[in-house]
């Protein structure tokens, strides 16, 4: 990834893609004041120097019947700065994130189950890790914002 600073055209078009990642071109275009084009080519750019990294469509978990979201802290037995054990965390397809930290615990992992039963189950396969040595789980009650959208203000502002 190329380290890349970005301008005030490339903020707004960030927040434009961060409110809608589906949003034409053109439509960037008209918001920004700036030719088609040129906004295609400032968007490659933001691709290449992985400042944007991906797309990606958002669901409703509940719908999908996965309506527990859970916190899990994971202590291991593993060197300091490996993460084996994250990356082998990432594997199940119901933990959503791996946070390697500092502190007591190695991992904050967020995970979405159907019940608590699914999250009993759950706990249970990251104990198979063998270097796994203690989990504390939160159980979310209520989610009062959730978002993946990072504030662009400018640093003067």
């Amino acid at each position: 990834m190329n380290i890349r600073k970005i301008d005030e055209l490339d903020r707004k078009i960030l927040k434009i893609l961060q409110n809608d990642g589906k949003v034409s071109n053109a439509e960037i275009a008209r918001k920004v004041g700036k030719a088609p084009s040129a906004v295609l080519e400032r968007v490659r750019k933001l691709k290449k120097s992985g400042i944007i990294k991906g797309f990606e469509c958002i669901v409703d978990h509940k719908a999908l019947g996965r309506s527990l979201t859970a916190f899990t802290s994971i202590r291991v037995e593993e060197g300091v700065g490996a993460t084996e054990v994250g990356r082998m965390l990432s594997e199940f397809p119901e933990v959503l994130e791996v946070h390697y930290t500092a502190g007591r615990d190695s991992y904050l992992v967020k995970v979405r189950v159907e019940d608590t039963e699914s999250l009993q189950a759950t706990l249970s396969k990251f104990g198979t890790i063998a270097s796994v040595r203690d989990t504390n789980s939160t159980i979310v009650l209520t989610t009062v914002k959730e978002s993946r959208v990072i504030p662009l203000s400018h640093p003067d502002d």
